[in-house]
């Protein structure tokens, strides 16, 4: 079930050839892949990276089933200068279903879990929500383009984020303001699609929105509080990710990445997310809680995580 580039992959986007070749990873034993990083910006191993590539392990181990759901934990911030291993435990094998225990491991523990079930293609009954009405994404800037105004105000780590060539466009609905400290709706709307076409393998499109289901998404639990990225300090961590894929889909065709959050507390903020096709089709749906811990720049800053350490 693995994806393949094939020989017109040679002229695809080099950052999107890339990106595949990173979710791809190598198999060392029948169920143990090993994967390499690549920065982006973020203070540790992106965590979209990391859930891509063990849902692709677990892809490795399963014939002619399409992924319908994943769901992960993070357990520690992943180190971007040495490998990562995945351990695929091939839990069950039934008629119509299979399930994948993934466990990825970095100096010797674990920086993740992901479960992933798998299921044979069948028809059954169909409904689906609809697609908030907003504009399209003919006209809309890209985030690289709305970021151009801040950069100099904005940390090293994340201008890279925002000005470093990327796999994907981000189109959002509505401007982004980087410095106001507005309390705003807890909701946020963005146009995504890869750089370049892609080759018609619903596991590479599956693979691919795996990893860019982990952008801008726990950011919308920040909204209603009025924090600025450029005046504010605070840590911000992914705790969990779940996934559903609901029919087949293409990320190199826009997609709207409909986003909310219902609720924040302890420290901690709750993230939803739905994809939408141009014609309306919701073909994926996500949740996320993170952490959100702001620091008091009067106090003594506050004391890591244990999750984060390496």
């Amino acid at each position: 079930m693995a994806a393949v580039l094939t020989a017109d992959a040679a002229r695809m986007h080099p950052v999107l050839e890339d990106l595949i070749a990173l979710l791809q990873l190598e198999r060392i034993e029948d169920n143990i892949f090993r994967g390499d990083s690549r920065d982006i910006g973020s203070p540790q191993v992106f965590g979209g990276q990391v859930i891509g590539q063990a849902l692709s392990a677990a892809q490795h181990t399963v014939d002619d089933r399409i992924a319908h759901s994943l769901h992960a934990y993070f357990l520690r911030r992943g180190d971007m200068d040495a490998p990562i291993i995945y351990e695929v435990d091939r839990a069950r094998d039934g008629g119509s279903f299979s399930n994948r225990r993934v466990v990825a491991i970095q100096h010797g523990r674990p920086i993740l879990n992901l479960a992933a079930s798998f299921q044979n293609p069948e028809k059954g009954l169909e409904h689906y929500a609809a697609m908030p009405d907003v504009p399209g994404p003919e006209g809309l800037q890209d985030l690289t383009d709305v970021a151009k105004g801040v950069l100099d105000k904005i940390p090293a780590k994340m201008r890279r984020y925002l000005t470093d060539k990327r796999p994907f466009e981000f189109r959002h609905v509505k401007p982004v303001n980087f410095e106001t400290r507005e309390k705003l709706p807890p909701q946020k709307q963005v146009w995504i699609r890869a750089v370049d076409k892609l080759p018609n393998d619903p596991v590479l499109h599956q693979n691919l929105l795996t990893y860019v289901s982990d952008y801008e998404l726990l950011g919308v639990a920040t909204l209603p509080h009025g924090l600025s990225f450029t005046r504010d300090s605070f840590i911000m961590a992914s705790l969990d990710h779940a996934l559903w894929f609901h029919r087949e889909f293409r990320v190199d065709e826009w997609l709207l990445y409909s986003m909310d959050s219902p609720a924040a507390s302890g420290a901690r903020g709750l993230a939803r997310g739905q994809f939408f096709t141009e014609n309306g089709d919701l073909i994926a749906s996500t949740t996320q809680e993170g952490l959100m811990r702001v620091v008091d720049p009067q106090r003594k800053k506050p004391r890591s995580d244990p999750r984060l350490q390496a």
